[in-house]
C-alpha cells in the first residue's frame, strides 16, 4: 500500500470516527432533551433569547368509581374563556353521551355521589358571585348535568386553585375540571346535619344587598359571596326556593317605590341567574317602603332601608 493510499484511508477513518462521536455525544443528547421536553414546553426565540411557552393544558372528561365498576374517559370536556365561568358552546356529543351513562349509573346506585371540582388560576379575575371562579365553573357544569336529567341532590361542587393550568393562545381553558364519584355511608347523617344548619343560618341571617337611590348595582363582599354559595347548595340539596324581596326608603311616591323595589328584586334575580341559580328556583316580590329597618329621617337610615333581601324558604 502506497503512502498516498494510507494517507487517504487515515482521512476517511478520521471523518467516520468524528461523525460517529458527534452523533453519539451531541446529537443524541439534543434529541433526547428534545423528546423529554416535547410534552412539557414549546420554545420560541425572541431577540436571540429562548422563551419557554408552556403547552396548553387539555384535560379529558374522565370518571372512575374506585368503589364500583364505572369508569369513563372521553377526549373532550367543558371549556371556558379565561376569567369566565360560562360554558363555551362547544360541548361535544361524546360528553353528553357520557353524562347519560353516568346518570344511569347514579340512578341504579343510590349511595353514589358525583363530585365536580372547578379549577382556576391566580392570574384570572373572579367575575362571579361565588367565593372563587373554580366553584362558579363547577356550578355551571352542574347545571348542564341537571339539564341532562341528573338530580342536583346527587352533585357536590367545589373550587380549587390550580396554577398548572395553561390556556391556549386565545385564552381558552380546556377542561379546567376534575370529576370524581364517591359513596355515601348509609346511616351517616353528618353531612345532612351540616347542610341543615347552613340553610337555617341563611334564614336567620339572610343575604342583604344595598342600593343607592334609583340604582341597581351589586358589589359583593367575601361574606356575601359565601352566602350565595350556601344558598345555591341549599337549593340543590334541600329543594327550597330563593326568596328575593326588594325594599326602598320613603323618598318619593309610595306606589313608585313598590315598582322600584320590584326592579331591585328582579335585578338581583337576574344576577343570580347569570351566576348559575336556575330561574325556576327564584321568587321575587317588593315591599316598597313599608318595612323599614332604620330611621328614614336620617341619610344613614335611608341607606339601610334601600336594600334587597335574599333568603330561602
Amino acid at each position: 500500500m502506497s503512502k498516498k493510499t494510507t494517507y487517504l484511508l487515515g482521512i476517511l477513518l478520521t471523518i467516520i470516527l468524528g461523525t460517529f462521536l458527534y452523533w453519539k455525544f451531541c446529537c443524541g443528547c439534543c434529541k433526547e432533551d428534545s423528546c423529554d421536553r416535547k410534552d412539557k414546553i414549546e420554545e420560541t426565540v425572541v431577540d436571540n433569547n429562548f422563551v419557554e411557552t408552556k403547552k396548553t393544558t387539555v384535560n379529558p372528561f374522565a370518571f372512575k368509581d374506585d368503589n364500583g365498576d364505572f369508569s369513563l374517559n372521553i377526549d373532550d370536556n367543558f371549556n371556558f374563556n379565561a376569567s369566565q365561568f360560562s360554558l363555551l358552546d362547544s360541548i361535544s356529543g361524546n360528553v353528553n353521551d357520557g353524562i347519560i351513562q353516568l346518570k344511569d349509573y347514579l340512578d341504579t346506585n343510590n349511595l353514589k355521589r358525583l363530585n365536580i371540582t372547578g379549577y382556576y388560576t391566580s392570574e384570572e379575575t373572579n367575575n362571579s358571585a361565588f367565593p372563587n371562579l373554580g366553584l362558579a365553573r363547577a356550578n355551571a357544569v352542574k347545571n348542564h348535568f341537571i339539564s341532562k336529567g341528573v338530580s342536583s341532590r346527587l352533585i357536590n361542587t367545589y373550587g380549587k386553585l390550580n396554577d398548572d393550568l395553561v390556556p391556549n393562545a386565545d385564552n381558552v381553558f380546556f377542561g379546567p375540571l376534575d370529576f370524581g364519584i364517591s359513596t355515601r355511608v348509609e346511616g351517616n347523617t353528618a353531612d345532612g346535619d351540616a347542610l341543615k344548619a347552613s340553610c337555617e343560618a341563611i334564614k336567620a341571617n339572610p343575604l342583604v344587598l344595598y342600593f343607592n337611590t334609583g340604582e341597581a348595582a351589586i358589589n359583593l363582599t367575601v361574606e356575601q359571596r359565601q352566602k350565595i354559595a350556601d344558598i345555591s347548595r341549599c337549593v340543590d340539596k334541600m329543594g327550597v326556593k330563593v326568596q328575593v324581596v326588594g325594599h326602598t326608603d320613603n323618598t318619593g311616591d309610595a306606589a313608585n317605590n313598590v315598582v322600584l323595589g320590584q326592579q331591585r328584586a328582579d335585578f338581583a334575580k337576574n344576577y343570580l341567574i347569570r351566576n348559575g341559580i336556575l330561574s325556576g328556583n327564584i321568587v321575587t316580590s317588593s315591599k316598597g317602603q313599608t318595612e323599614p329597618i332604620a330611621d328614614n329621617t336620617t341619610e344613614e337610615g335611608k341607606t339601610k332601608n334601600r336594600r334587597t333581601v335574599v333568603t330561602i324558604n
